[in-house]
């Protein structure tokens, strides 16, 4: 479950952050996630909660927000939607996509004190 490691490096974010904007205490997170990321929201929401457990986030709500994913289609020159990495060109059925959203994993927003 790498969500639980990707968790531990956001944590290691908030406490960096905390020394740097002074604040004490984190109260709510905002993530932004791209369908392409590979991440699983019901992992992330579990990992999250057992490693903010005894720090600076503890009791913190993670608030998930999911992006949209798109790509360039080679073929048609469009931008198009794509929910996963090797979708068809809704347009022309072309493979030939180039991602160019959907793979983020962001930290968007905190509400500290």
């Amino acid at each position: 479950m790498h969500e639980m490691s990707l968790c531990e490096s956001i944590l290691t974010t908030l406490e960096e952050q905390a020394k740097v904007q002074n604040y004490t205490r984190v109260k709510t997170v905002w993530l932004e996630i791209g369908p392409l990321a590979g991440v699983e929201p019901e992992a992330m929401y579990f990992s999250f909660d057992v490693v903010i457990r005894g720090s600076l986030a503890e009791g913190a709500k993670l608030e998930i927000i999911e992006t949209p994913g798109q790509a360039w289609c080679l073929n048609c020159a469009k931008t198009v939607p794509v929910k996963e990495r090797f979708d068809a060109c809704p347009d022309c059925g072309s493979y030939q996509l180039q991602i160019t959203r959907g793979e983020e994993l962001l930290i968007k927003q905190l509400e500290v004190e």
